[in-house]
């Protein structure tokens, strides 16, 4: 055997060491790459920071198997597209967490065919693209519940942020439940047209409070409505998160939204390939709906029936939107013992009774 072959032996032996030894290092799976898309600041309450929270929850919980990231402060317009373009470049699973992400997130899942994309309040989906959004009506009309019994005036306000179906719904939601403990009462609103708009929610917190309403709730980012209500001597609800660091006295509760065990559950089916584009509605009963705690200030009854309303609502007993229902017209449109249909809630186009407003075309 000569030296030449020898070394050219070991060599290859070498090499074939080398390459059993790495093979363990090439099989390991790469982090399943996760980007999110949020309309407003992440900052430190409302609507996006709630969804960073849940990112963080997922980062935590499959610390080594996933790694996000995300692009904040991001318009409903045509830079959407863009961004959610570029991030389906780097990222295996996209989350678009507005409802004016809808059409550019269609289209450019279209043109990532192998990339999985998740559209937060939307209702269009293709083979690659999935809509998720949590039930708020279940919680607005707990938090309705509260405001019937906490008002002195019987007049609430409500900040509206843009006048979708899910928001409308959720005006509707909040004005049947304070009309379960308190049929007289009504809903004032007031719309800022936008999702993330402090000084324009602040104005429109004031105004309101002005015209008499005693207890206000919001479908808006910033807390600016519950600071208001501290500084006016009135009460108010966080939304989207808890709000009670920015007004102690005022803030009555919170509704929540808890997004970190959907984000797990969907980025281990990505991992596992058992992802699918599904149409998830999520409340109460699985864990997405939450709230802050109640304030001393609402009484033990009240603070009962809030419980037991809760419990009803996720038992199936208790249903928001069941008959009968008027708009504001006087016209019936839920018949006494009958409920709206899922279509009819995701289409809302109309206010009921007891809600003194208009909703902008």
């Amino acid at each position: 055997m000569s030296k030449r072959l020898t070394i050219k032996r070991l060599a290859a032996a070498a090499v074939t060491a080398a390459g059993v030894l790495a093979l363990p290092a090439a099989q390991a799976a790469e982090p399943l790459k996760i980007g999110f898309v949020y309309v407003g600041p992440v900052g430190d309450a409302g609507w996006t920071y709630a969804h960073d929270q849940g990112r963080l929850m997922l980062e935590k919980e499959l610390a080594g198997k996933v790694k996000t990231t995300y692009v904040e402060n991001v318009p409903e317009g045509a830079d959407a597209e863009r961004v959610i373009r570029e991030l389906a470049q780097k990222n295996d699973l996209i989350f678009t967490t507005s409802f004016g992400y809808m059409n550019p997130t269609l289209k450019v899942a279209k043109a990532f065919p192998k990339v999985k994309f998740e559209h937060a309040t939307g209702y269009k989906t293709d083979k690659n693209l999935g809509v998720y959004e949590a039930r708020f009506y279940e919680g607005a009309y707990l938090l309705g519940v509260i405001a019937g019994k906490q008002s002195k005036t019987g007049t609430l306000g409500f900040i509206g942020s843009v006048a979708i179906p899910e928001v409308i719904r959720n005006i509707n939601a909040f004005t049947l439940g304070a009309q379960s403990v308190n049929p007289a009462i009504k809903t004032k609103v007031l719309w800022v047209n936008a999702w993330y708009d402090p000084a324009k929610e602040r104005q429109a917190a004031e105004t309101l409070i002005a015209q008499g309403a005693d207890v206000l709730c919001q479908n808006t980012d910033s807390p600016a409505t519950v600071q208001v209500a501290q500084e006016k001597g009135v009460y108010a609800f966080g939304w989207d998160s808890d709000m009670t660091k920015f007004a102690p006295k005022a803030h009555l509760t919170a509704n929540m939204n808890n997004w970190g065990p959907y984000y797990i559950a969907e980025a281990k089916k990505a991992i596992d390939g058992t992802w699918t584009p599904g149409d998830a509605k999520l409340g109460i009963k699985e864990g997405i709906v939450k709230f802050a705690p109640l304030n001393p200030v609402v009484s033990a009854d009240t603070a009962k029936l809030f419980e037991e309303k809760k419990q009803a609502i996720v038992d199936g007993k208790l249903y928001p939107f069941a008959g009968p229902i008027k708009d504001q017209s006087g016209a019936e449109k839920v018949k006494a013992g009958a409920s709206m249909a899922l279509p009819e809630i995701m289409s809302f186009n109309w206010f009921v009774a007891g809600v003194e407003g208009s909703i902008p075309k």
